[in-house]
């Protein structure tokens, strides 16, 4: 696994955040070093999707990444269903299909290119998972987004949403994002480093109140959800369709 240094050395100018081979190299690493008790979500996420994936359907990873996420939970879900990871990344991608082999997933899985952003098709899907995407995907465009999850969904799924999200009180949400702060530099981030991501993450990653997405679930075909996981600015939610 290669170390996260993308945003060590000063830059002149910072480019927006993307997804490919430069941070495909190092996810990995990213995730385990700016994401509070990222290894824990994907166990709780595990047990959720075990409590709703149905034999004879289809489990979804949007934003799967370098597959994290099915190589976790792999174990605790039923060989029946199909995994379906999509990603608008081809790097990830590749990587993903890469330690999907090494870990030696046995079950039917599916790897697709997908852009979020544009108009997408889900089917027999008994659980969705978006672990830190739908923060990426154009608000003009996420209204639509959980409108195609919630068709896809059968009765009685679920989709599993993990977000950063901003508090209404503008005190409360500035004291989260220094402790945010404050936990990657003790993970060994310098204070350029994350100066420059915050910076070239700021027209890419635009998260929502937690009330926000609330109400767009309930909107748009989900008929309750709840918080699973909360630390700080980061927060875990299950909504039932």
């Amino acid at each position: 696994m290669g170390k996260d240094k993308i945003f060590k050395k000063k830059k002149k100018l910072i480019q927006n955040f993307t997804f490919g081979k430069q941070t495909a190299a190092v996810f990995d690493d990213m995730l385990d070093r700016s994401v509070p008790f990222y290894r824990e979500i994907q166990r709780m996420i595990g047990e959720i999707s075990s409590d709703f994936a149905q034999k004879g359907t289809r489990l979804y990873d949007l934003g799967c990444s370098t597959a994290n996420t099915f190589i976790m939970i792999d174990s605790m879900i039923p060989k029946e269903v199909t995994f379906v990871g999509v990603d608008d990344s081809k790097e990830m991608l590749a990587k993903a299909k890469e330690k999907m082999k090494n870990a030696g997933l046995s079950r039917k899985s599916e790897l697709k290119y997908v852009d979020l952003n544009k108009p997408f098709k889900i089917s027999n899907a008994s659980v969705v998972i978006m672990n830190l995407t739908l923060q990426f995907i154009r608000p003009l465009y996420r209204e639509r987004v959980i409108q195609s999850v919630a068709k896809g969904l059968n009765d009685g799924g679920c989709l599993i949403l993990v977000e950063k999200v901003l508090s209404p009180n503008s005190t409360i949400n500035r004291l989260f994002i220094k402790h945010y702060y404050e936990y990657k530099e003790r993970n060994g981030y310098s204070k350029t480093e994350i100066a420059q991501k915050r910076e070239a993450l700021e027209n890419i990653l635009v998260p929502y109140h937690f009330d926000e997405n609330r109400e767009l679930l309930l909107a748009n075909g989900f008929k309750g959800c709840d918080i699973f996981f909360r630390w700080y600015n980061f927060c875990g939610i299950i909504a039932l369709k």
